[in-house]
């Protein structure tokens, strides 16, 4: 396990915020749930380069368990992160980490811009930013417009500069954040980080996601049917996912 340099300072860990623990909870209840989410984990560290990964939003503090050398953050402190930080302004050297890795969670941060521009300074050359986000597309947006309850706003600019507010919640978010910088904002992106390669944008999880409520308490699918139709998922992804997938899974590489 990767040890965390004292001047990185250490989580304060004191009450867990109310829905942390209630996510920690369903995520222990649900196996369902966990089996996807693991389906997930393995394809992201698959993806990483040998050496010393940092995980932003660390939430359930799983990445680990894929991935022993590895440094877990989070914004809230928890029993099982090694630091709180701000992606906004992580606490670490320069070329620190090998790969950085996120799930769910660039769409909650409130100025994208500069937790891409710490991602480039703390990655050393040749590093990955790996993430699993919400994939927005025609079928997908009913779901997360209508039942999820994080917004979508699809009119945001999601390289938008400004001063980050230290009283946000930083469960606020906008879904579509991540569809809009690798479609629509693409050309934007690379311009405004031309040293950060988009290499991988997969369109995946089509009906296994929904189906089981995510980190909400009912489950529409049997525990049984999740590996089979994960399968099925993974071979129809390439055809339907930019119809109907609820994924993004991205890799950006630093170039130089």
């Amino acid at each position: 396990m990767t040890a965390v340099d004292k001047s990185e300072g250490v989580a304060v860990v004191g009450a867990i915020d109310g829905r942390m623990a209630a996510r920690d909870r369903l995520w222990r209840e649900k196996p369902v749930l966990r089996h996807i989410y693991h389906h997930l984990y393995a394809r992201m560290r698959a993806a990483c380069n040998p050496g010393t990964t940092l995980e932003i939003g660390g939430g359930t503090g799983i990445f680990k368990e894929f991935a022993p050398d590895t440094i877990t953050t989070d914004v809230i402190a928890a029993p099982w992160l090694d630091l709180v930080a701000d992606a906004q302004r992580l606490p670490f050297a320069a070329a620190r980490f090998a790969n950085i890795v996120m799930f769910d969670v660039l769409h909650h941060i409130e100025y994208p811009r500069y937790f891409l521009a710490e991602a480039l300074r703390v990655l050393q050359p040749g590093g990955r930013l790996i993430m699993v986000e919400p994939a927005i597309t025609p079928v997908s947006w009913l779901f997360y417009n209508f039942i999820h309850e994080e917004p979508v706003d699809l009119g945001a600019d999601p390289l938008r500069q400004g001063q980050p507010s230290t009283v946000r919640d930083p469960f606020a978010a906008n879904q579509a954040i991540p569809t809009l910088l690798v479609g629509r904002h693409r050309s934007r992106l690379a311009a405004a980080f031309p040293n950060l390669r988009l290499t991988r944008c997969t369109w995946l999880s089509l009906l296994a996601y929904p189906l089981s409520g995510g980190f909400k308490s009912w489950c529409a699918i049997p525990q049984w049917l999740v590996a089979p139709l994960l399968w099925a998922e993974d071979l129809l992804a390439p055809i339907v996912g930019r119809l109907a997938a609820f994924r993004l899974f991205v890799v950006f590489e630093k170039t130089g």
